[in-house]
């Protein structure tokens, strides 16, 4: 594989196929954010669609699974009615392009690559990611946008973050080794031809 430049690792290759991933991917994370999720605190769910953004991420970059978790938020207050938090869908954004780094540091799942070293990178990265997105960048926005009580936003950010966390580490690094390992195989069978 010819070495790429870090700005085109992070926009991603956006054709066709980039496409569809985001707007399936933000669907998807939209309608799990709602119907597939376990309440842990006020307005906080451990969410099955933490599995979006490692599969985006994994295979189309960070600015592609960006796109997917914000634009997959709004589709989630929309659906739940819970009214539009801004601030919600761009640290979910800003996760989701933590998650998406992984070609930044040689892990690339659409070539079959995801080693043991990778998954240690990644699983620093998605706590890091939790840590920036909502226990920095949300409630921040929280203050900018609604002027809410921050003591809550910190709180509820704590919970989202522990509970992301969980998902993404304890579900994502087994996803990304299937799907490295089912993408490597394709990659051998082309080379056998």
């Amino acid at each position: 594989m010819a070495t790429e430049n870090y700005g085109r690792l992070i926009l991603g290759k956006w054709n066709t196929r980039t496409l569809v991933a985001v707007a399936v991917g933000a669907a998807l994370f939209g309608v799990l954010m709602v119907y597939g999720s376990i309440p842990v605190f006020t307005n906080t769910q451990l969410t099955s669609a933490m599995i979006i953004p490692v599969v985006v991420g994994g295979l189309f970059g960070p600015l592609p699974a960006f796109v997917t978790l914000l634009v997959g938020n709004v589709l989630a207050d929309t659906i739940g009615g819970w009214g539009y938090w801004f601030d919600w869908s761009v640290g979910n954004g800003i996760l989701g392009f933590f998650i998406g780094t992984l070609p930044l540091y040689g892990a690339r799942i659409d070539d079959g690559v995801f080693k043991v070293r990778h998954a240690v990178i990644y699983a620093v990265i998605a706590i890091l990611g939790n840590a920036i997105a909502f226990g920095l960048v949300t409630p921040l926005l929280t203050s900018l946008f609604y002027a809410a009580d921050l003591e809550v936003t910190f709180l509820q950010a704590f919970a989202s973050g522990i509970s992301n966390t969980l998902v993404l580490v304890v579900v994502g690094i087994p996803i990304l080794i299937l799907l490295s390992k089912r993408f490597g195989k394709r990659k051998d069978l082309k080379e056998e031809e």
